[in-house]
């Protein structure tokens, strides 16, 4: 059951990516439901606000990672890290593609180096905290 919330949770920040990277307006100044200091943000720091929902990426992927090769022997970490980091990297080119059939869009390199960024931080993260777990049980 936490594999699929896991997974339901990593196709609901993804859609999202897609979302609000294919709104013809990048300012998101036509997303009235979102807080004015969160817009005010996203437009201050443009390249910076792709890397926030990456994190949420990079972690999520290696939660999921970890829990579906849960009962293999050989597990190799490193390589699932790699293909994790080369998942969020299609993911954010496809994003970053996306624009370019979006009039008043363009697609950014410094975006999807942001978005990579981004997800590395959040399989860090994910790894640093399991670490810190896993030294607290011992």
């Amino acid at each position: 059951m936490f594999h699929k919330i896991v997974l339901m949770l990593l196709f609901f920040v993804v859609a999202a990516v897609f979302y609000f990277s294919w709104l013809s307006d990048p300012s998101l100044s036509t997303e009235t439901y979102l807080p004015g200091w969160l817009l005010n943000w996203s437009n201050h720091y443009y390249n910076l606000r792709t890397a926030v929902p990456f994190v949420a990426v990079g972690f999520l992927l290696e939660l999921y990672t970890e829990q579906n090769n849960i009962n293999e022997v050989n597990n190799n970490k490193n390589l699932n890290f790699i293909q994790n980091i080369i998942i969020a990297a299609i993911i954010v080119s496809v994003a970053e593609g996306g624009q370019f059939l979006i009039q008043r869009r363009s697609p950014d390199l410094m975006d999807i180096f942001y978005g990579i960024v981004g997800s590395l931080i959040g399989a860090l993260g994910y790894n640093l905290l399991k670490k810190i777990k896993n030294a607290k049980q011992t």
